[in-house]
């Protein structure tokens, strides 16, 4: 083992950004030490193939103490905060519980290297959710946040709390405004995953048509392998600041349709119904990033295509459909 090892700890490793990172690291010779929170049922799917070469601890982003111990006892050179209630349409349903690990939960993780590890490289997951009804188009570093749900809001506390301990306390904290990032481990309820998982099933003849909300509304879709490059760039610069994560171009759900049901051999009109379930009670309908800081100070760009991305991500579903007993997936289910 070299004697400069890094160790990086990632809140959040489960998920699909945890595990990406988490690879990208692993093959950066880092010692990764994964917080994970204690539940009934332990979801390792994403990282069950790092399970031999990463290390898994319990924490909460609930409790503090909890934080301190884990800062203290890993004294970790870099934390990576993944963790949060991330999907946007709970945030409406469970709106104080986001606020607590969304929000609160920076506080008490930024607490605990302030007081445990105040060496620490700290990395916010922040999200162009912050932007919500866009204030300029494309947004920047400087455009301002004007957040359409609970999960927005959440984000912009721990965005700004983020940058209030960088400039308090001198700590190395930055803040990545990363745009919407997929891949075939999405969860099943975002609105890509739903649309390359739908497409799969009815390509298998597992269901006939695949629900959806408002078709017009336009993202910045871009794919996680490359968004957690930035990331850990982020934490090697000679100073700490905030950087928007884009593709720079913008697709609408329709387009996504399109591609994914193209990919498959099936015309989407076919399939997709218009719910009204679906829709949002404030609709964010254009998110595109100017990720120009990014490419300059940070060399980053992005690899995968939008197009490329989908297309492989519906290939995954594919697979995934065809290995599981048929039925396994209910007809219709409500994702979103």
């Amino acid at each position: 083992m070299s004697e400069t090892r890094k160790t990086a700890l990632i809140t959040g490793i489960t998920g699909q950004d945890g595990s990406y990172l988490a690879e990208l690291l692993l093959s950066k010779g880092y010692r990764v030490v994964g917080m994970m929170r204690r539940t009934s049922t332990e979801t390792v799917g994403r990282i069950g193939h790092l399970l031999d070469q990463i290390e898994l601890v319990h924490g909460d982003l609930l409790d503090q103490l909890s934080l301190i111990s884990l800062i203290r006892d890993y004294q970790p050179d870099e934390v990576y905060n993944l963790a949060a209630q991330s999907f946007v349409p709970t945030s409406w349903q469970q709106p104080v519980l986001t606020g607590e690990f969304t929000a609160l939960g920076v506080t008490r993780l930024l607490e605990a290297v302030r007081l445990a590890k105040p060496d620490a490289r700290f990395y916010q997951a922040s999200s162009s959710e912050m932007f919500g009804k866009v204030q300029e188009v494309p947004q920047t570093e400087q455009t301002s946040f004007y957040p359409r749900s609970p999960y927005g809001v959440s984000k912009v506390y721990g965005h700004w709390i983020t940058v209030n301990y960088r400039e308090s306390y001198n700590l190395f904290a930055v803040s990545g405004i990363l745009f919407n990032h997929e891949s075939p481990r999405r969860g099943l309820e975002f609105v890509t995953r739903k649309v390359t998982h739908g497409v799969a099933r009815i390509r298998q003849g597992e269901a006939t048509t695949l629900p959806l909300g408002n078709l017009d509304a336009q993202r910045d879709w871009g794919f996680a392998g490359d968004y957690v490059r930035a990331m850990w760039l982020m934490l090697q610069q000679d100073s700490p600041d905030n950087y928007v994560i884009s593709t720079s171009r913008t697709h609408s759900v329709r387009r996504l349709c399109e591609i994914a049901f193209e990919a498959a051999g099936l015309n989407w009109e076919d399939h997709v119904v218009i719910d009204e379930r679906f829709f949002r009670p404030a609709e964010v309908d254009l998110l595109v990033g100017d990720a120009e800081k990014a490419r300059t100070e940070l060399g980053w760009t992005p690899e995968v295509s939008f197009e490329q991305m989908i297309v492989d991500m519906v290939a995954a579903d594919i697979d995934l459909v065809r290995s599981q007993p048929r039925g396994m997936w209910p007809l219709n289910v409500r994702y979103t």
